[in-house]
């Protein structure tokens, strides 16, 4: 249980405790994940070729705790089984999946890197992530990551209350694959508040009607993870970094989400965020 939530259990056969925000928690949650929106916005036009991920690691570090007074999540974030995470942001490069952690090797031309960024404020975690683009892609990179990032809008919009988490994988899964992509099933996104990471687990594929049913108040990720090839994935050397095991690209978007009364609310939006794709009418609902 986390301050200032109420603890419940939701679903047919479900023993997870999700905890439903309040007002005041609500609120926190919108500061958090405006933030950490604007720590990408902040970062976009630093992102070119020649420039080091580390670089742009410092540059994030230096505008959350500096400039927005934050804390970022990830600096030190050691769940259970892994090593401490040495640093603020995580960069995913070209055929890395996610968790990739930012080095001295500069980013060339043709590159597509996902920007992941988490901040505490006051308590409450705001996460999201980008897709850029290193100067000019290749078509089959921009096809991968418009996809990807439509994707994880027809997920988004499945959420309102009476709605069930297998809806939201299913549009997901229906949406990549029938674009002759696939979905990667070992991570997840999930519940966020004053934990980094809260019940439920909110997976990118499924069938729709099942699992945990939504309520208002729930606030969660949603944050597909797009290969190019074959959705099977391995994990380096460094106990972090994931990527594809057919060296295909892949891609992720990420934006964290509030069922409200009457549909869902996009926390993680700034003025600089991505513009939204066609079918796509609305943010707040």
């Amino acid at each position: 249980m986390f301050q200032g939530a109420e603890t419940v259990y939701i679903g047919d056969n479900s023993a997870m405790s999700i905890s439903i925000k309040d007002a005041s928690d609500i609120e926190g949650m919108r500061v958090a994940g405006r933030l950490a929106a604007e720590v990408l916005d902040y970062l976009e036009p630093h992102i070119k070729p020649g420039v080091s991920t580390n670089h742009i690691d410092q540059l994030a570090h230096d505008y959350m705790v500096q400039v927005q007074g934050c804390i970022p999540a990830p600096l030190n974030y050691a769940p259970n089984g892994y090593k401490p995470y040495p640093k603020s942001i995580c960069t995913s490069i070209n055929h890395q999946v996610c968790h990739g952690i930012p080095s001295d090797k500069v980013l060339k031309k043709g590159d597509i890197v996902n920007v992941d960024i988490t901040v505490i404020k006051d308590g409450w975690h705001g996460d999201t992530s980008r897709m850029f683009l290193v100067g000019e892609a290749s078509i089959a990179a921009k096809r991968l990551c418009q996809i990807t990032f439509e994707a994880m809008w027809h997920g988004i919009l499945q959420v309102k209350p009476g709605a069930h988490l297998g809806d939201i994988g299913w549009a997901i899964q229906k949406f990549a694959e029938s674009n002759g992509y696939s979905v990667v099933r070992e991570f997840c996104g999930h519940g966020i508040g004053r934990g980094f990471h809260e019940e439920p687990q909110v997976l990118h594929y499924g069938r729709p009607g099942t699992l945990d049913e939504l309520v208002p108040g729930m606030i969660f990720t949603i944050e597909p993870m797009i290969n190019a090839g074959r959705r099977d994935i391995k994990e380096l050397g460094d106990g972090w970094t994931i990527v594809t095991r057919d060296h295909s690209l892949s891609a992720q978007w990420e934006h964290t989400v509030l069922v409200t009364p009457t549909g869902f609310e996009v926390l993680t939006l700034s003025q600089a965020s991505p513009a939204l794709p066609s079918f796509v009418t609305t943010t707040c609902c």
